[in-house]
């Protein structure tokens, strides 16, 4: 199939979630890019037979990996699916896009950091991620930095939709509403940042085609705790005065999480 030289075809993997369907909410103001969206069920980017003749017959000229394995929590009872989600299934991407001359877009985290330099991390930083979800992760991301040429890597944070996926955000919101008291620590600080924001970056980044390959960092550039995000949450929505929040140094979780993760935008 010949790629028309003023329409360039996209494809989005993981389009099910909360960037990837913000990503479909946008892509009518792009009318210059063609847009394939697959969530889970349409490509398993770990079946590499699949993803060889997704983009082998696509004629892609771009390709946004949305898909991801997120949960933190079980990324450390169970690293296994973890590493093969976010490190082997990008190292396949990345051969697969390589083949095929497709440039890939990878979405990476803050949490490929420790946390301990306590002041933004800039794309010069060496990772040195202190969980397996972060380890996972900065596999991935080496794998693409060692196969290709023609790749965007963008780090985001505290990543969240207001109406989809299940998140900090909608949490609060539904916690709130119900009445329940809000026990949130203060003990991490990063950038919140809007997935809808998030996916006009990455689209204007591709329809652009100005930037220079390599790494990035977007958030929405306010650093806050998570109890301070829950605050913003709350008078937003008009519930601040209705709902009891108390701050909780105790975070219970199974994973180290790192407690400075600001990016510096760039």
């Amino acid at each position: 199939m010949a790629r028309s030289t003023t329409i360039k075809r996209v494809l989005v993997t993981g389009a099910s979630g909360q960037l990837g369907r913000s990503l479909q909410d946008l892509a009518h103001e792009y009318p210059k890019l063609e847009f394939v969206f697959m969530d889970s069920k349409d490509l398993d980017i770990t079946d590499s037979k699949k993803v060889n003749k997704t983009i082998e017959l696509g004629a892609f000229d771009h390709c946004i990996n949305c898909a991801a394995y997120t949960n933190v929590e079980q990324a450390e009872k169970s690293p296994e699916m973890a590493f093969k989600v976010n490190a082997e299934a990008v190292k396949n991407l990345a051969l697969v896009c390589k083949k095929y001359h497709v440039t890939l877009t990878h979405i990476s985290t803050d949490y490929v950091f420790d946390g301990k330099k306590g002041s933004p991390y800039t794309v010069y930083d060496r990772p040195n991620p202190i969980n397996e979800y972060g380890k996972t992760k900065w596999e991935g991301e080496k794998y693409i930095q060692e196969i290709m040429d023609q790749y965007y890597i963008v780090r985001t944070s505290w990543l969240y939709h207001k109406k989809y996926g299940k998140n900090f955000y909608r949490t609060i919101l539904e916690k709130a509403n119900k009445g329940e008291e809000l026990r949130i620590t203060d003990a991490q600080l990063g950038c919140p940042t809007n997935a809808v924001n998030l996916a006009k970056y990455l689209l204007n980044l591709i329809a652009n085609s100005n930037q220079q390959y390599g790494t990035y960092h977007f958030t929405d550039g306010k650093a806050m705790s998570w109890y301070g995000f829950a605050l913003n949450i709350l008078e937003e929505n008009g519930l601040k005065n209705t709902t009891t929040i108390v701050k909780d140094n105790n975070y219970r979780s199974f994973a180290n999480r790192p407690k400075f993760s600001v990016l510096q935008k760039m």
